[in-house]
């Protein structure tokens, strides 16, 4: 056998060496094929995750056209706002009218990174993950400000990571179709801060009373603190929690670069005004725009009201709605003095009364009692010989004298108040009553009033410094209403549908039907005059008896004051409101004749036919009367009242503008006739209470049965304004409250204040008018025994023109009915 020479490198050992290089080589492509297996799954699962998630979600596209539901505003004839409707307050703004520190503020309390990444931001999404897995809840998110848009816009408030995913794939496609402006402008009008506001111009409004251009740096910070938890830092009700979120958005706009310290420290000294929030409805003229609220709705539907943003400017004349409201609460006030005192709230034992004052001193900290304020008091002494009652009210007292209760006498409907007053305070009060009191000053009384001191028996001198001055209160319990119209356009300047509006929403202005009494009578006198009739017609006053033999009914009609006046000029039975007069008219011309004219001068309300109607005995609405007086002064044209002069919809497209159009009901002549009669009423009839106005004005009392309700219809020639009295469940007013006595006043006061600063106007005397001198006995042209003249108006061609004879009998002055005709 031949050896097999050996060639290896005798410095070799016999080992066999390793190979690693191909190992390595399978592990690296073994851990990159696991490696894009798992990209590829991941990629698969990420793609189905976003397929599955996207497949129903909404388009982005739609926010271009932003239209969120807006404020409704209700204007005043001046431009004021009155009301607002809306079922979320909000405001909608450019950014160009917010300040940039509005905006830096919350961008750097809410999303610091909003202008570096690209609608999802990585690092927030981590650590609010990291947080929730800690806690094992979902306790913080990591949501963007373009995140909270597609949030308000798209999704639900749910917290759980499906709800997540779907607003990180549709906050994305935001950012790729929206500029940062875009989303921050809509992320800034849409945004809820809390107490009913949508946005920072809503805001703005609620917490500072101001528009978000005019926020200052502090105010700025308070509103982007207020994103976390609207209610929790709300400076309404917790200032200080607001305070220390104010403080944090200050830090961080610092941090961020967008102010120095300085500006932050002058910013936390600022002191904040929070303002209360405004309740626009019931602060302003809530009767008035409640009527809007109805009418808008009813035409042009709820969505519109409450969602469309509309602009509606009405009529109302916010100043003369204040002396209306004056005139109204000053009215029934004096009104339910004369009817008596109710008594006391309550009767309290010494240890009531003394909780009393302490719960009253708890109620009036911080408040600012004023000449007016009407407050509760216990009655502490009363003291007859000095005609004086002291009242604890919280902390501080006051003296009652008995000149400021004199009225408080029992109610009884059957007397007077001038009948029964009393005497002495303790025929009203007692130790222990719970009582109404109004402020009036300080009392400056010749009294000296003490009180105990705890532990002693002696008494502590009160200083007259300390003491008020009281008259006794009551709140009413009778209702009135008022409403006003500029003549010649018809607009509604001023509207009370009650006493007390949150009280009852009744209006009773235009929902109320009751007799008007009277205050009809001016209808019937104008009808005939159509008819023929003239100021100076003689009619016999004289009992009269009608039989209803369908309902077997007798009526026996009588005057006021039960008396009858004998023949008598149609101007004086007007001017002294004769009942038997103008029922026998009523029957002269025809009731269907009567009630046709009536609808002419704008009564739509169904009228009885039957001749009682002529005292006013067929309800209508104040509204309906305020219309028909109307075509007095307008010299015979009927003017529609108008409440609303304009509305605009949140594009600045008029929906609806008013423009006064006025028809021609009756014919001048008899519109002026109607005017000089109706100032008789005033000058030296039952509504000469009125010529306090001090110029020319002409109206109507009226009165119903059994003093249920209580009229004053008038005019100057500038405003048609009428007052009711009344009760809502009928009820008397009291002895002799009359529409002179009970709701003459209302119109005078509210007259006087509206025209305080306006010149003198005189009423027209309309082509068809002449005037001459009659006797005001016959009615005829003046004769030699004529003892009193009247220079009267009439129509041209009605002019008497027969002459006054002596008269022989007193018989036959009756047979002068009519006779000129």
């Amino acid at each position: 056998m031949t050896d097999t020479p050996d060639h290896r490198d005798p410095n070799t050992t016999d080992a066999t060496p390793p190979e690693p290089a191909p190992r390595k080589r399978r592990i690296f492509r073994f851990l990159l094929r696991v490696a894009l297996l798992g990209f590829c799954l991941a990629l698969v699962s990420g793609i189905s995750i976003y397929l599955y998630f996207s497949a129903d979600l909404p388009k982005i596209t739609q926010l271009k056209d932003y239209r969120p539901p807006t404020v409704t505003v209700v204007t005043s004839d001046d431009g004021r706002k009155i009301g607002e409707f809306f079922r979320e307050r909000r405001i909608v703004i450019p950014l160009s009218e917010m300040p940039p520190q509005l905006l830096q503020a919350f961008v750097s309390a809410e999303d610091a990174r909003f202008y570096k990444h690209r609608g999802i931001d990585l690092f927030s999404i981590v650590r609010a993950f990291t947080k929730n897995l800690k806690a094992g809840a979902i306790v913080q998110g990591g949501s963007t400000i373009t995140q909270q848009v597609t949030k308000s816009f798209f999704l639900t408030p749910a917290r759980n990571y499906k709800r997540k995913i779907k607003e990180a794939i549709l906050a994305y496609r935001l950012d790729k179709s929206f500029s940062k402006n875009e989303v921050l402008y809509l992320y800034l009008n849409q945004i809820y801060l809390g107490h009913g506001a949508y946005g920072v111009e809503a805001a703005a409004e609620n917490y500072f009373g101001k528009p978000a251009k005019d926020l200052n740096l502090a105010e700025c910070a308070i509103l982007a603190g207020l994103p976390q938890a609207p209610s929790r830092y709300s400076p309404f009700r917790y200032k200080e929690r607001a305070k220390q979120r104010q403080i944090y958005v200050l830090n961080r706009m610092v941090e961020e670069g967008y102010i120095t310290n300085i500006q932050a420290t002058e910013a936390m000294a600022t002191p904040l005004d929070i303002k209360p929030r405004r309740n626009w409805y019931i602060e302003k003229v809530p009767c008035y725009t409640e009527y809007v609220r109805r009418y808008v709705e009813k035409k042009y539907g709820a969505d519109a009201l409450y969602e469309g943003g509309l602009k509606i400017q009405t009529a109302v004349n916010i100043e003369m709605q204040k002396i209306a409201r004056k005139s109204v609460t000053q009215g029934l006030e004096a009104l339910d003095r004369r009817q008596g005192y109710r008594g006391p709230l309550g009767h309290l034992t010494p240890a009531e009364a003394e909780q009393t004052a302490a719960d009253l001193a708890r109620e009036m900290e911080g408040k600012t009692i004023s000449d007016g304020t009407i407050i509760k008091g216990v009655v502490e002494k009363v003291d007859d010989k000095s005609g004086e009652v002291l009242v604890r009210s919280g902390n501080r007292r006051g003296v009652l004298p008995l000149a400021n209760m004199k009225w408080a006498r029992k109610p009884n409907i059957n007397r007077g108040y001038w009948e029964d007053r009393i005497k002495k305070p303790s025929e009203a009060l007692t130790q222990g009553d719970l009582i109404l009191v109004k402020v009036t000053g300080m009392y400056d009384g010749k009294g000296e009033w003490g009180t105990d001191n705890p532990g002693t028996d002696t008494q502590a001198l009160l200083s007259k410094s300390e003491l008020w001055s009281l008259a006794l209160h009551q709140d009413p319990t009778s209702e009135a209403a008022l409403l006003s119209i500029e003549a010649d356009t018809g607009y509604v300047k001023a509207m009370i549908g009650g006493r007390d509006f949150q009280n009852s929403q009744f209006n009773r202005a235009i929902q109320s039907r009751r007799q008007p009494g009277s205050a009809f009578k001016p209808i019937v006198y104008a009808a005939a005059i159509d008819k023929g009739y003239t100021p100076a017609t003689v009619i016999i006053d004289s009992p009269v008896v009608y039989l209803d033999e369908d309902r077997d009914f007798t009526w026996k009609p009588n005057n006021y004051e039960r008396t009858f006046h004998g023949a008598t000029l149609l101007r004086e039975a007007l001017t002294k409101s004769m009942n038997i007069i103008t029922i026998k008219i009523l029957k002269e011309i025809g009731v269907t004749y009567a009630i046709d004219y009536a609808g002419k001068l704008g009564i739509t309300s169904p009228i009885n036919k039957d001749l009682s109607i002529a005292l006013g005995s067929s309800g209508v609405s104040l509204l309906e009367l305020v219309r028909a007086y109307s075509v007095f002064t307008n010299l015979g044209y009927l003017v529609e009242p108008t409440f609303i002069t304009r509305i605009e919809d949140r594009d600045g497209n008029v929906l609806e503008e008013a423009v006064p159009i006025k028809n021609q009901a009756i014919e001048p002549s008899t519109a002026y006739l109607m005017t000089s009669l109706l100032k008789s009423v005033v000058e030296e009839g039952t509504g000469r209470r009125v010529r306090k106005l001090g110029r020319p004005a002409a109206g109507k009392t009226g009165t119903t049965n059994n003093l249920y309700d209580a009229w004053f219809m008038g005019y100057t020639p500038t405003y048609v304004t009428g007052v009711w009295v009344g009760n809502d469940k009928k009820a008397p007013l009291g002895k002799s409250e009359t529409g002179s006595r009970a709701a003459s006043p209302i119109w005078l006061s509210f007259m006087k204040g509206i025209l305080a600063d306006k010149p003198v106007k005189v009423f027209e005397v309309p082509e068809g008018v002449v005037f001459a001198k009659i006797d005001t006995e016959t009615g005829l042209l003046p004769g030699p025994d004529t003892k009193k003249t009247l220079f009267e108006c009439f129509k041209e061609g009605t002019v008497p023109t027969e002459q006054s004879q002596p008269l022989t009998r007193e018989a036959d002055r009756d047979e002068i009915f009519k006779e000129n005709l």
